[in-house]
């Protein structure tokens, strides 16, 4: 399912799941009573603090599967599972947030690095990812810094992006990432259950 020694799809792949705009939102919303330049700083903080929880996942993801006796297949049919879920929120809920905050305390870790941007699909997505890639460590590294990086840069404009193409756009741009995730979690669905059937 997952691409092999491929940058391009690596990196488009984590740029869905990671949603960023799906995601603006939700930061609008956590962040509206922070002033502009503290705003920034949150941002850059969380969205750092999410790329080093994934990137740990990453690196630990072979050892993971290992010490917990689970094989690959078994990750794949779970991932697929876990983003087709994610992709059925994208497409038919609206832009409210989920993880709506009852004060404007400056938010730390949660909601916004995780689970927002470090949760279970993009976690899975990145041990999979160093499962299914053992040897291709810079292409993996390289591909989710790069994602990361469009992500946070996205999150940064969000108050400008709102502005000038308006909230319809946004969520009918999330409901089309929301149809190709639901594409690639089947197909990873799919994949995972002929493996582990093969391998019986």
């Amino acid at each position: 399912m997952f691409p092999h020694n491929d940058f391009w799809s690596t990196l488009i792949l984590l740029l869905l799941i990671l949603d960023p705009f799906g995601n603006m939102p939700v930061f609008l919303a956590v962040t509206r009573g922070l002033e502009p330049r503290r705003r920034t700083w949150v941002t850059l903080r969380e969205s750092l603090i999410a790329y080093l929880v994934l990137l740990a996942f990453m690196a630990g993801g072979r050892g993971f599967l290992d010490l917990l006796g689970l094989r690959q297949a078994s990750l794949e049919v779970a991932g697929g599972v876990i983003l087709l879920l994610v992709a059925i929120k994208m497409i038919f809920s609206g832009s409210e947030t989920m993880f709506g905050q009852s004060d404007q305390r400056e938010p730390l870790i949660f909601p916004l690095a995780v689970p927002l941007l470090a949760g279970p699909s993009a976690l899975a997505a990145v041990l999979l990812l160093s499962s299914a890639t053992p040897g291709a460590v810079v292409l993996r590294v390289g591909a989710l810094s790069a994602a990361m990086g469009i992500t946070t840069a996205l999150l940064l404009l969000a108050e400008e992006i709102f502005r000038r193409l308006g909230d319809a756009v946004m969520r009918a741009a999330e409901k089309l990432m929301g149809l190709i995730v639901s594409a690639i979690a089947v197909n990873m669905l799919l994949e995972g259950l002929r493996s582990y059937f093969l391998m019986r």
